[in-house]
C-alpha cells in the first residue's frame, strides 16, 4: 500500500525562552493530564493539584479544561503552581569557602566562593561520571541560576572542595546534596588547574546507580542518562552546549590515563 510520509525538523529552543520548571514534574503532569483525554483535568490530577480551581484561575484556564486546551506556557504555570521554582539566591552561596591551593596543589589557605572565581584563584573541585547498567552515563543540565556555565550539560554531579575538606568526602557529599544518592565511588584520574579547568585541580570519579534520583532544582534544570557514542557524536557537533570542565573530564575519561 501508498504509505505517506513527512520529515519532521527540531530546532532547540533558547536557553531562557520559556519560563524555570521543574521538567520531571512537568512531564508527569502532563502525561496524567493526557491519560483520559475526556476526563477534567480537575479530576484527573485532584492528587498533584489539591486547589484546582485556584490553580486554573492563577494559570488562566477554565475549571472544566482538558488536557489538550492548555498551552505550553500553561503547562509550565502549572507545574510551578504545583512546586515553585528555586529563586536565584536559592541557587549559590557566593560566601561560601573554598579550599585555594598551589602549583602544586598543596592548599595554603580558604577563601570565598566569590573571591576564588573572582580573582582566578587555584582551588580543587570533583566530577563523578555516574553509569547505569547499560553502560549509559548521566549528564546534568545544570541550572540557570548557577553563577557559571548555565544553562549547560555537565557531568553526573560535581562541586569544589571546601575549606577543610578532601577530594574523597567531597564526592560523596556531592552524590548525596545534588543526586540523593549513595553508591561506591572509583578514582579515574586527575586533571591539572588551568584555564580550562577556571583554575581547578579536578578528581574525577566513576560509580554505578541507576537511580532514582532526588536533583536539587536550585543547582539541576534536569537529568538524563545518554550512550557513549551519543554524547561523542554531540560533542562533535554542538561542544557549546556543554560545560569546559566536563570536556576536559569527558577526554580524561577516554584516554586511560592517570595521574597522582
Amino acid at each position: 500500500p501508498d504509505v505517506d510520509s513527512a520529515f519532521v525538523r527540531l530546532t532547540p529552543r533558547a536557553p531562557n525562552e520559556l519560563p524555570d520548571h521543574d521538567r520531571e514534574l512537568l512531564l508527569s503532569l502532563v502525561r496524567r493530564g493526557f491519560s483520559q483525554r475526556r476526563k477534567q483535568l480537575g479530576k484527573l490530577l485532584k492528587e498533584e493539584v489539591a486547589d484546582w480551581p485556584r490553580a486554573a484561575r492563577e494559570i488562566g484556564a477554565s475549571v472544566t479544561a482538558r488536557a489538550e486546551e492548555l498551552s505550553l506556557e500553561q503547562w509550565i504555570a502549572l507545574s510551578n503552581f504545583v512546586r515553585p521554582p528555586p529563586s536565584r539566591s536559592e541557587g549559590t552561596d557566593l560566601s561560601e569557602p573554598f579550599a585555594v591551593v598551589d602549583e602544586m596543589d598543596r592548599v595554603t589557605g580558604s577563601a570565598a566562593r566569590s573571591e576564588v572565581h573572582g580573582n582566578n584563584l587555584r582551588h580543587r573541585a570533583v566530577h563523578i561520571f555516574l553509569f547505569n547498567p547499560a553502560g549509559e552515563l548521566l549528564l546534568q543540565k545544570r541550572s540557570r541560576w548557577k553563577d557559571g556555565h548555565p544553562g549547560l550539560w555537565d557531568s553526573s554531579a560535581a562541586g569544589h572542595v571546601g575549606a577543610g575538606e578532601e577530594y574523597d568526602a567531597t564526592a560523596a557529599r556531592e552524590l548525596i546534596e545534588e543526586l540523593g544518592v549513595t553508591t561506591k565511588l572509583t578514582r579515574i584520574g586527575q586533571l591539572p588547574a588551568s584555564e580550562q579547568t577556571g583554575q581547578e585541580f579536578i578528581w574525577l570519579y566513576r560509580g554505578e546507580h541507576a537511580g532514582p534520583f532526588q536533583p536539587a532544582r536550585a543547582e539541576i534544570d534536569a537529568l538524563q542518562f545518554f550512550a557513549p557514542a551519543t554524547i561523542a557524536q554531540w560533542l562533535k557537533e554542538r561542544p557549546g552546549d556543554f560545560a569546559p570542565g566536563f570536556l576536559e573530564c569527558w577526554r580524561l575519561s577516554r584516554s586511560g590515563d592517570k595521574t597522582a
